[in-house]
């Protein structure tokens, strides 16, 4: 049986088109998931993201905010924050953040009974890429002096 030279044309013409068009969506979804990626939101800290709070006292109380912007296309919700501590306790916008806007972190950590050196961190879970961000906060604390020494 032999095909008429015609029909080998339109078959083959027929074949590029679909690679063609196949090739051109393919290449929209990567384009699309270029813009997806682009758009997910984004935390820029403001300040470092370690807060150094110097020498204080065994039992005093440290308290900072870090600030931050979400420089992403979409809202920014943080899902959790949790310290490497119980004596440090993270307080967070529980309300979605919009593209563009600002709000912060703040974080309180009690010295009572912790002296010597400290570093806690503090982990953020957002809807972010990565899906989390660290921040610590670090300082020197001085034993208190014992009250309860006799004379």
């Amino acid at each position: 049986m032999k095909i008429n030279p015609l029909v080998k044309l339109f078959c083959f013409l027929s074949v590029t088109a679909f690679l063609a068009a196949c090739g051109a969506k393919s290449g929209e979804a990567e384009k699309g998931s270029d813009d997806l990626n682009s758009k997910i939101p984004v935390i820029t800290l403001l300040s470092d993201s370690t807060y150094q709070f110097g020498n204080i006292n065994e039992g005093d109380i440290v308290e900072h905010d870090f600030k931050f912007k979400n420089d992403g296309q979409f809202p920014l919700i943080i899902n959790n924050v949790t310290a490497s501590c119980g004596c440090t306790i993270p307080e967070w916008p529980r309300e979605p953040i919009p593209p563009g806007a600002e709000s912060s972190i703040q974080v309180r950590f009690n010295s009572k009974g912790k002296p010597g050196p400290q570093v806690k961190t503090i982990t953020v879970y957002a809807n972010t890429e990565p899906a989390y961000s660290e921040l610590r906060i670090q300082g020197m604390v001085a034993e208190a002096a014992d009250s309860t020494s006799s004379i």
